[in-house]
């Protein structure tokens, strides 16, 4: 027997767009008015109606047809492809595109932090001199 899921499994579709938003049955549930149980059953049903799949997608943050046309392939191939026009037709709701160079934030936190270690080393230095000074007057 196979193990693939069927290509029209709604409700495994939702598990794994939800699993993909990083949520859980439970928060699904809430934002639907319902119980994780419920959620639980709606998830291995192999259809459902389209009134309910309006709400689960709104919920989700997804259109009914990113629901309907979801695949994991493709799933794959919109995180490996973040600029390819094809691939961002899969609308997940929300976009993600990086407006700066991760590195080039990184790096500047490094020399945030090499500046105020240098600063706390000349305080340090600043304290000494002022206790050998006060040795000193004694």
């Amino acid at each position: 027997m196979s193990t693939l899921t069927k290509p029209n499994h709604i409700g495994r579709k939702i598990s794994r767009i939800r699993e993909l938003r990083d949520m859980k049955q439970e928060a699904l549930a809430q934002a639907l008015g319902t119980n994780q149980q419920a959620i639980s059953a709606m998830e291995n049903s192999e259809t459902i109606d389209d009134e309910k799949l309006v709400e689960v997608a709104k919920a989700l943050g997804v259109t009914v047809e990113a629901i309907k046309n979801f695949s994991d392939e493709a799933a794959i191939n919109y995180f490996n492809t973040f600029n390819d026009t094809k691939a961002s037709q899969v609308n997940f709701g929300n976009s993600n595109n990086c407006t700066f160079n991760p590195l080039d934030k990184l790096m500047e936190t490094v020399e945030e932090n090499k500046k105020l270690y240098e600063r706390l080393l000349q305080s340090e230095k600043d304290k000494i001199e002022y206790l050998e000074k006060l040795l000193k007057e004694k």
